[in-house]
């Protein structure tokens, strides 16, 4: 994670059940980390920010959330007392636009049968679109051209890795 990060869930159908999508995006709008969870609740909230911080390394000086009753205490006890934890209704904006692609992509699949194939499917899901993703900075233009040279490469180095796995 960079000094800020937004954390945000969205709902999934695994087996006829709702589960939830932890994901954590850096200021850059860079996927930080996903989760998937049977429950909402404070395991799950600490789970989630041991994940991300083993993930980076890094612990973030501002972590935004949507205000559930438990992030405050699991920012707390697995970040450090030092992180400022904000809620706002607008700062994650960029990142509630962001379930989009995966909500498209589950949608026309009716759920999943399976947690862990649910699991594994959003994490390499949400990893392999940050790694096709055309800009590198926030809200940086990058000419048609250039994000078609970029995508190709990319895609390439992600197919390397496909086929040496």
């Amino acid at each position: 994670m960079t000094r800020e990060a937004g954390i945000e869930k969205t709902y999934l159908k695994v087996r006829g059940r709702w589960c939830y999508l932890y994901r954590a995006m850096d200021r850059n709008g860079d996927l930080v980390d996903t989760m998937l969870s049977e429950h909402r609740d404070m395991a799950a909230a600490q789970a989630f920010f041991r994940s991300a911080n083993s993930a980076t390394g890094i612990v973030p000086e501002k972590v935004t959330t949507d205000g559930h009753g438990s992030y405050p205490r699991a920012i707390r006890s697995m970040l450090g007392k030092r992180v400022t934890h904000r809620t706002s209704a607008y700062r994650n904006n960029g990142l509630e636009q962001d379930h989009r692609g995966i909500k498209g992509r589950i949608r026309c699949m009716s759920g999943f049968k399976s947690f862990t194939s649910a699991e594994r499917f959003c994490r390499s899901y949400d990893e392999l679109r940050n790694h096709l993703r055309p800009q590198v900075r926030h809200n940086q233009h990058v000419s048609a051209s250039r994000r078609r040279v970029l995508h190709l490469r990319r895609t390439q180095s992600a197919l390397a890795i496909l086929v040496a796995g």
